[in-house]
């Protein structure tokens, strides 16, 4: 866990350093502009990369009652893992496809798609699902 926080504290900062640089060929407001981006663009990515990648899928929030097995197999796999439970979504694409986005295991999305819903049994459901959630027990989401 600890590699990958370092590991996203360095390409978050990459970001703001090149923000800065293509601000110092404008002179210095260019700079002090580019730092400015830099600062917004690195600090949305990390407080709001949940909700964009979220909304860039078309996923919508489900409740339990929606979802009942789906909730059943994430709080499962979460309460074993000692991890709070992510909020959930369901994407309306046809691609079977998961993924897992948020900041922290506190400030996790797990998501999957309709066309993974309709092709996979729930043993694969859940092997799919623990996968994503050790992206988030692992941070590899702030990453990606």
């Amino acid at each position: 866990m600890f590699r990958n926080s370092v590991k996203t504290a360095a390409l978050l900062a990459g970001f703001g350093v090149l923000f800065m640089v293509i601000g110092s060929f404008f002179g210095t407001q260019g700079l002090v502009i580019g730092l400015l981006l830099g600062l917004v663009f690195v600090g949305g990515s990390y407080w709001f990369s949940d909700r964009l990648a979220v909304r860039a899928a078309g996923a919508q929030p489900v409740t339990e009652q929606q979802a009942p097995q789906l909730y059943a197999i994430v709080r499962d796999l979460t309460q074993r893992a000692g991890m709070p439970m992510p909020k959930i979504y369901i994407s309306p694409a046809q691609q079977p496809n998961a993924f897992a986005t948020g900041r922290s295991p506190e400030h996790a999305a797990v998501a999957v798609t309709q066309g993974l819903l309709q092709v996979v049994t729930d043993d694969e459901l859940r092997g799919v699902l623990a996968h994503e959630i050790s992206h988030v027990r692992h941070r590899d989401i702030l990453i990606s």
